[in-house]
C-alpha cells in the first residue's frame, strides 16, 4: 500500500513539474509578430510588373497570387520565407525581417528573367531539301481545278444561283425592316406611285430582255 502512495506521490510530481516546464518554455519564446505584407513584383530590365505570379510561404500551404499589376498582399509572421515563382523568372525567396516596429510592411521585389534559347529546327516534307526542291519545281499542278473554279465564278452562273437561293434569316430580317421603315415614313399620307419612274421603267425592261418573268417549269 505504501509503494502505491508512494507511485502515485511521484506522478503527480512529475506532471507538476512538466506543466511548470512547459509554463516556463512558453514565457521564454514569446509570440511571433503577424505583419501584413504587402509587395509588387517587377521585371529586373524594364521593371514593368509581373501579372499572376505566385507568392507563397515556405513550408506552409497559405499564399496567394499578384494581381494584374504584379500587385500582392498577404499575412506573415517575422522570419517567414516568401518564395515567388512565375513562369519565365527564375525563383526568389524574401526573408520577412524581424526587427520590423510596425505590423505592416512594403517592398518591391525584382525578378531575373529566365529564358532558355533552343536552336532552330527546320522541318520539311522531304528527307532532304534536294528532293524537296525537285518536288517543287516539278510538281505538276492540274489545269482542271483552275477552270472548274472559273466556271463556278461565271456571272450568268452566279446570278441563276442566287435566283434561286432561298433568303437568309438576315435577308428576311432586313426586309422585314424596311418595309416597316416604308410604312412609318409615309405614314398619314399615301406612298408615291413609280408607274411614271424612267429609272423603274429601264429596270423592267432590262428584266423582260434577260426573261426573268419566265415561268418556271
Amino acid at each position: 500500500m505504501n509503494n502505491r502512495k508512494l507511485l502515485y506521490a511521484f506522478y503527480c510530481f512529475a506532471i507538476l513539474l512538466f506543466a511548470v516546464a512547459e509554463r516556463g518554455s512558453g514565457q521564454s519564446q514569446p509570440a511571433k509578430k503577424v505583419i501584413q505584407f504587402s509587395g509588387l513584383v517587377v521585371t529586373g530590365d524594364s521593371l514593368a510588373p509581373v501579372p499572376y505570379s505566385t507568392v507563397w510561404i515556405k513550408n506552409t500551404r497559405r499564399g496567394t497570387i499578384t494581381d494584374y499589376f504584379g500587385f500582392f498582399s498577404i499575412t506573415v509572421n517575422e522570419l517567414d520565407t516568401l518564395r515567388i515563382t512565375a513562369v519565365g523568372f527564375k525563383d526568389v525567396q524574401y526573408v520577412v525581417p524581424d526587427t520590423l516596429t510596425q505590423s505592416r510592411y512594403s517592398a518591391i521585389q525584382v525578378m531575373t528573367r529566365d529564358t532558355i534559347y533552343l536552336a532552330e529546327t527546320l522541318i520539311y516534307p522531304w528527307p532532304t531539301r534536294e528532293q524537296f526542291r525537285h518536288a517543287f519545281i516539278h510538281t505538276d499542278i492540274p489545269d482542271d481545278d483552275y477552270d472548274r473554279a472559273m466556271r463556278n465564278l461565271a456571272r450568268a452562273d452566279m446570278k441563276e444561283r442566287l435566283r434561286h437561293f432561298p433568303n437568309t434569316p438576315n435577308m428576311n430580317f432586313r426586309d422585314v425592316m424596311n418595309q416597316t421603315s416604308d410604312r412609318m415614313y409615309y405614314a398619314g399620307q399615301a406612298p408615291p406611285q413609280r408607274i411614271f419612274d424612267p429609272f423603274a421603267w429601264g429596270k423592267f425592261f432590262q428584266a423582260w430582255r434577260e426573261g426573268r418573268f419566265k415561268r418556271s417549269e
